[in-house]
């Protein structure tokens, strides 16, 4: 049995009563606070774009670069810095240089593209980097100059394991930093610090 939708005999018309004027600014005060969301979201989104930094490399350390006027913290791995005294067979030896050494030969004088979305506390760019086809991150690790910073564990114990690069006595950079530095230590690039830094870049204005 089909229904109508039609009045029924004998019941009046009533037409909707018009919005008051309070209601009607009430709605377009809305519109407005929407519309305005929409674009901060847009902005916020805009500032956690992935951004990439291309050309020939600048080695600061065994772990940063710069390429142009973007200075790049190699995202995952942590290199001695480059003052850093480590110890082996006895003796001490400059570990810091020696890493930064080996981050200039994997580059070879090849342009370098690094890409990345996060900054650290000094506003470095947190990045993945790359130099004729070759992970720069990951290749720093296995040849033993890097240690995993909340990646690439399983090629830290391989170059732990063959005794490459980076051996005998040594403080973990982290922690040698920590006893020069009293500000707030870096921390890890991992998981939670990436939703921590998406968080904190969403609701940054400034």
């Amino acid at each position: 049995m089909s229904r109508s939708w039609s009045r029924r005999p004998g019941q009046r018309y009533v037409r909707p009563r018009p919005r008051s004027l309070w209601r009607r600014l009430v709605d377009y005060a809305l519109a407005v606070l929407v519309l305005g969301l929409l674009i901060l979201l847009a902005a916020r989104l805009d500032r956690i774009e992935t951004r990439k930094a291309e050309g020939a490399a600048v080695v600061n350390d065994g772990d940063t670069i710069t390429l142009g006027t973007e200075r790049i913290r190699m995202r995952g791995i942590d290199a001695p810095e480059y003052s850093q005294i480590c110890r082996k067979d006895g003796a001490d030896y400059p570990c810091g240089k020696l890493a930064r050494q080996s981050l200039v030969r994997l580059i070879s004088g090849k342009p370098v593209s690094c890409t990345g979305w996060q900054r650290d506390r000094y506003r470095r760019l947190l990045g993945d980097c790359n130099a004729g086809g070759k992970d720069l991150n990951r290749a720093q690790v296995e040849a033993g100059w890097a240690v995993a910073y909340g990646d690439f564990e399983t090629e830290e114990a391989a170059a732990r394991s063959g005794k490459a690069g980076w051996a005998g006595t040594f403080d973990e950079p982290h922690d040698w930093r920590e006893t020069r530095d009293h500000e707030v230590v870096e921390r890890k690039h991992g998981r939670l610090a990436s939703i921590g830094d998406g968080l904190r870049e969403f609701f940054r204005f400034w």
